[in-house]
């Protein structure tokens, strides 16, 4: 016969311990079960009643049945009291407790690395976050936090400020015009590309992509389903003429090519956009960093030279100019997938956090982002300056290419090169830089080293590059310090 008397009163034995009391209790109520003393059915006293015989509070013991109820061990009813849930007994046996403690055997945190012994991490893409003004960033976040708590997934028509403050940036620094009902928010570069494949049906298509290239953005688009075919960029970027009638979309970094640094002439872009007109082709315009030029004016965006509204999608992203951490960049498609772009995004669930994007767009919209980027240009300015000066000293041969703008320098090293086992040996002699074998998908591409300064101190640009040019004259033999294989591009 089932035990179904209730119990009025259970002896508890509360442990000593620096737990809160509630787990105290809720644990004492466990080991009962464990035990023997309580099983399924049972009536555990009222609140008040097991509070007066433990002598605490009831705030305490209401906080423990409350433990105890999310995690399955008891049931609530209405004018029933509360009840030991059936197999209570059983995961008390079995070890389940109804929240996680602390073990005596839990091993030590890591031990934190002394700032000054850290290397120093050259990672390209990677802006300074310690430029942005604390200030202008806790403010535009406490506003964003006070407004309502948002109740639904934000979706393709969510995020209007932030799309509004948007089409005002683009329009005065990129000379993109365009409505706030034009741009799609999403989480991330690769999150546009993922849904331009989706919404232009480039799955199993030839997608061109520059090569070398943004490995990432190429992961991207082959895990979509898009096929990717390679095309070497020259010192103007990637040429129209090598893209094949069967390519259904180009992919490119036309303000500044990634790696390498190049910058698309007119004439290219015009060719590029009319050549994708006639043959209904896609253009995917990435401008990662259309923001930093150093002495030089920008180049309009793709998507404003005559036909691009019809054929360029436009990706743009937070990464570059703030922190890639905010997880947000913008999307507007070619005129006519807008409408497909959005109901992939819908039935996708792709979103940007509209807690986030409200404090972007409040940073936006104040005028800090305005001021952080005028700080930034004249920071990395001075960086670049001082690391490229530094490489010519220490490598006297180097020609720099494409230094005007963005956040790193290519350092171009023979085709005999090994650039893996060169970024490998200056990282153990303390210096984080990236092969381009990492961005290359033909094996026989350029070799060189990918080195960012937006966080290289002006005062180490020296050393860096004096360990830079030890690490590649030792592995050309000696000869490559001094001999002048070597060429740097900026990016």
């Amino acid at each position: 016969m089932a035990r179904t008397a209730a119990v009025s009163t259970v002896h508890l034995q509360l442990t000593d311990s620096d737990e809160p009391l509630r787990h105290r209790i809720a644990g004492a109520v466990i080991a009962a079960l464990r035990s023997g003393a309580l099983g399924p059915g049972d009536v555990l006293p009222s609140s008040r009643a097991l509070a007066a015989a433990l002598a605490v509070s009831r705030t305490a013991v209401v906080d423990a049945y409350d433990e105890l109820s999310a995690a399955g061990f008891v049931e609530a009813r209405p004018g029933s009291g509360t009840r030991v849930a059936p197999g209570a007994a059983t995961a008390a046996r079995a070890g389940v407790t109804a929240h996680v403690t602390a073990t005596a055997n839990a091993p030590a945190p890591a031990p934190r690395p002394d700032p000054g012994s850290r290397e120093l991490d050259l990672t390209p893409g990677l802006p300074d976050t310690g430029l942005i003004s604390s200030r202008d960033w806790r403010s535009a976040w406490r506003t964003a936090a006070a407004g309502p708590v948002p109740h639904a997934v934000p979706g393709p028509s969510a995020h209007p400020r932030l799309r509004e403050v948007l089409s005002t940036h683009l329009r005065r620094t990129r000379g993109v015009i365009v409505s706030a009902d034009e741009i799609v928010v999403v989480p991330g570069v690769a999150s546009a590309l993922r849904i331009l494949v989706a919404a232009a049906g480039l799955a199993g298509r030839w997608v061109a992509f520059e090569d070398p290239g943004y490995t990432k953005a190429r992961l991207a688009l082959a895990a979509a389903g898009a096929r990717i075919r390679p095309i070497g960029v020259d010192a103007d970027g990637l040429d129209p003429t090598a893209v094949r009638p069967d390519d259904a979309a180009v992919y490119c970094t036309p303000a500044h090519q990634y790696p390498m640094g190049a910058r698309m002439p007119a004439t290219r872009r015009a060719t590029l956009v009319a050549a994708a007109a006639d043959a209904g082709r896609w253009v995917i315009e990435d401008d990662y960093d259309g923001e930093f030029r150093y002495g030089v004016a920008p180049l309009p965006a793709l998507r404003t030279v005559e036909g691009g509204r019809e054929s360029v999608a436009y990706v743009g992203t937070a990464s570059k100019i703030l922190t890639p951490a905010l997880r947000l960049a913008w999307l507007i498609p070619p005129a006519p997938l807008l409408t497909a772009v959005n109901e992939t995004l819908a039935s996708g669930g792709e979103s940007v956090c509209a807690i986030t994007a409200d404090a972007v767009a409040g940073f936006v919209e104040s005028g800090s982002l305005t001021r952080h980027l005028a700080r930034s240009n004249r920071t990395y300015s001075a960086r670049r300056r001082a690391f490229v000066d530094a490489l010519r000293t220490h490598l006297p041969d180097v020609e720099p290419l494409g230094v005007e703008a963005g956040l790193h320098v290519a350092l171009r090293l023979p085709d005999a090169s090994d650039d893996l086992a060169i970024a490998d040996e200056a990282e153990r002699r303390g210096v984080t830089v990236r092969a381009l074998a990492a961005y290359r998908a033909d094996p026989d591409g350029p070799r060189g080293l990918l080195c960012g300064y937006a966080r290289l101190p002006e005062s180490k640009a020296d050393a860096t590059a004096r360990l830079l040019a030890d690490v590649i004259g030792a592995a050309a033999g000696g000869a490559a310090g001094t001999s002048g294989s070597c060429t740097t591009s900026g990016s």
